[in-house]
């Protein structure tokens, strides 16, 4: 028989243990977000909204969650995992972006400066007014101002980008700046022979402007664009995967990309097509576009700029450059802002879109005010939300733009719009 003592322990014993705190879940990547996640991803390979997708979330400095579901090539049958490089398109851009931000800390240009300053190729520039309707020649007019450095790192200098625009778009075909065999030089050239298609400083028209801050690091920094970018920013971050050329025998790890048809079926993109700008290596390294890479290379990217501009002990920026980055550089009164509104709530940074408000509708994408964010023509995304210290990194290889896998995604890690 036991002691009254004994019992009197477990008695003790279970009033504590009954009467304890539950612990509860912090942050952001919950168990109830990763099964959301898990079930978001599984069911865009399911439903054929992608062929393959992998997302890779990082919270407070650790890993919390990754996820590789279906097929980087299909055809193939090669699964989409943690190695696939991916075509990142305009992802190529913040990194552009904070190459020319290292030169901007050594005072080598203002935001405010004129172009021209430092590219003479974009002086003398005059702006589209129209085409005669009896003669049939373009009307054109001078520049308001001249445009500034601010204007190509948010989208507002005015280049033209339309080729079936009446009149400007045939000068557009015929410069063909943006030819891959162009180098950096050639292009500002071109493009400086083009009226603008609006006097700069009035409108956000994405275009061109990211491949003109490549020029002008090149100008600037009086080295090769692609050789300033892997010094400054990419192999200081360790990102070794993420380059324009992708040598021989790293490319059966490149994802196939998909086009997604009229009847919601899936169909490769001749890897001919698809991989040609990044299987040779070309005079011109666009700054817009260009760039592969994987999602734990892109990740340290992402882990820099959450971290104010350090990684790992490197520092590639200040806190305060990134926060400059991260602010809203877009005047109210700038209303013609093409489709940046369909990013939701959100104002244009230094190579970011920037989240000012909280969604204002269950259509819209979840996220937090502060963040700041950029994705790619094959839909794949990034984001930095500074307040829960999350940075995500999502693949997929699907054409055209398929905002609704951004949104499922970005449902999945917040959870769902709520009502107030």
């Amino acid at each position: 028989m036991k002691s009254p003592n004994f019992l009197i322990f477990l008695l003790s014993a279970c009033v504590l243990a009954c009467s304890a705190p539950v612990k509860q879940e912090t942050g952001i990547v919950t168990d109830a977000a990763k099964s959301r996640l898990d079930s978001a991803l599984t069911d865009m390979v399911e439903s054929g909204m992608v062929a393959g997708v992998s997302a890779l979330i990082y919270e407070k400095g650790e890993e919390v969650y990754f996820k590789a579901e279906g097929f980087a090539d299909r055809e193939a049958q090669n699964p989409m995992d943690r190695n696939t490089i991916a075509i990142i398109y305009s992802m190529t851009k913040p990194v552009t972006g904070v190459a020319l931000m290292t030169l901007y800390e050594k005072g080598a240009f203002q935001l405010d400066d004129p172009l021209e300053k430092y590219a003479p190729e974009f002086a003398d520039m005059q702006v589209f007014a129209g085409v005669d309707s009896i003669t049939g020649e373009i009307k054109l007019e001078p520049l308001a101002r001249p445009i500034t450095i601010r204007d190509i790192t948010r989208h507002t200098a005015g280049f033209a980008i339309d080729p079936n625009q009446p009149g400007l778009g045939e000068l557009v075909k015929a410069a063909d700046a943006g030819n891959r065999n162009n180098t950096l030089v050639q292009m500002a050239e071109k493009m400086g022979k083009v009226p603008l298609m609006f006097q700069p400083g009035t409108q956000w028209a994405y275009g061109p402007s990211v491949d003109v801050q490549a020029f002008l690091v090149e100008r600037i920094s009086g080295k090769p664009y692609g050789e300033y970018v892997r010094e400054n920013v990419l192999d200081p971050l360790g990102m070794k995967e993420s380059r324009y050329f992708v040598p021989e025998g790293d490319r059966d790890r490149i994802s196939a990309v998909y086009r997604k048809e009229q009847d919601g079926s899936l169909s490769q993109v001749p890897d001919s097509l698809a991989h040609s700008f990044n299987t040779q290596e070309w005079p011109l390294t666009p700054g817009g576009f260009g760039l592969t890479s994987t999602v734990d290379d892109y990740m340290k990217f992402a882990q820099m700029l959450v971290n104010g501009g350090t990684y790992k002990g490197t520092t590639i920026l200040k806190p305060e450059t990134v926060k400059l980055m991260a602010t809203s550089q877009l005047d109210e009164n700038i209303t013609e802002r093409m489709w940046l509104p369909s990013k939701g709530q959100v104002g244009f940074g230094i190579d970011f879109a920037v989240r000012l408000r909280e969604p204002a509708s269950p259509e819209e994408n979840m996220g937090v005010v502060g963040e700041f964010f950029w994705d790619g023509a094959a839909s794949t995304l990034f984001w930095v939300d500074p307040e829960n210290e999350l940075t995500a990194v999502l693949f997929v290889q699907v054409m055209p733009f398929a905002g609704q896998v951004h949104k499922r995604f970005r449902d999945a890690v917040y959870g769902s719009y709520r009502e107030d």
